[in-house]
């Protein structure tokens, strides 16, 4: 596919991972998705980690995130938020401050968190109701990102589905991916690292002190530069080339989150550094961006 053409710093073995494996960015590739990554299910136009804008997103050719936790009769479910107080403002005041693993799954099937972003009402949906629209359609991959939950009932729920080869298993902590690599080991994974310098420093020197193991995508966030920098953001053009090139060496697929970053350049910038691989909140934008720099190629 047209889509591909360039790829520099991507090779097709990652270490840690059986050898029959395939790197992310051959998987996505040969399914006709692209490897970018709408943030909380479909970035900030749309509410967040429905089933409405999972579809939505997947029809796009992107891969939605799902962050996951559970409820007090042990449902996963899918919400980034710890209450309902920014995504289903209309909740009732005696609910509104209440945690989701406190809440029951009938409780949480009654909020709207459709109306958050001015959308027609939508529900919470289980982890069971993603995955059923999953199955059966093997182009439908899904971020999995890691909040509240038993990584063994999750890891029984992804064979019982048959979606093994369709979950990334997604954290900042790299022990609890490895401890995912134990449990399905051909299941692909995204390490994000976000906050300062010294902190994306600390967390490689970690995970090269244990040699990637089950990491199949690493991610950065690239934020605004710091006043007075000459730089076009942080970490800078030169220290993400670095970062691309190691992990590219050990065949796992390089994806930046530019945070909050709405500026077109800023995609095209990174693009012509080497970045072939996004988080985002801005979906549509990074998508056009992104096939008319790979077309140009």
């Amino acid at each position: 596919m047209r889509w591909m053409t360039g790829l520099i710093l991507i090779v097709f073995a990652f270490v840690g991972c059986k050898e029959d494996s395939m790197a992310p960015i051959n998987v996505y590739r040969d399914l006709g998705v692209m490897p970018i990554q709408a943030h909380r299910g479909g970035g900030l136009r749309i509410p967040e980690n429905t089933i409405e804008t999972f579809i939505e997103t997947w029809k796009m050719g992107i891969i939605p995130e799902a962050d996951i936790r559970t409820t007090s009769d042990d449902v996963i479910i899918c919400m980034h938020d710890k209450t309902s107080k920014r995504l289903a403002p209309n909740t009732s005041d005696s609910l509104i401050n209440i945690s989701f693993s406190e809440m029951s799954l009938t409780v949480v099937k009654t909020l709207d968190v459709g109306f958050f972003r001015g959308g027609n009402p939508q529900q919470i949906p289980t982890l069971e109701e993603v995955f059923t629209a999953m199955s059966g359609h093997p182009d439908r991959f899904i971020y999995l990102d890691y909040k509240e939950i038993d990584l063994d009932r999750l890891a029984t729920m992804v064979r019982s589905y048959g979606l093994e080869k369709q979950i990334i298993f997604t954290t900042k902590h790299h022990e609890l991916i490895r401890q995912w690599h134990n449990r399905i080991p051909e299941s692909l994974s995204l390490l994000w690292i976000g906050g300062s310098l010294e902190n994306v420093e600390k967390t490689f020197a970690s995970i090269r002190e244990n040699q990637f193991e089950g990491i199949t995508t690493i991610q950065i966030h690239v934020k605004y530069p710091d006043e007075g920098s000459d730089q076009p953001f942080k970490p800078s053009p030169d220290y993400l080339q670095a970062r691309m090139k190691e992990v590219s060496a050990q065949g796992i697929l390089f994806q930046v989150l530019p945070w909050r970053m709405v500026e077109p350049e800023v995609y095209t910038q990174l693009l012509e550094l080497g970045v072939r691989s996004f988080a985002t909140d801005y979906p549509v934008m990074t998508i056009e961006i992104y096939k008319e720099f790979i077309k140009n190629l």
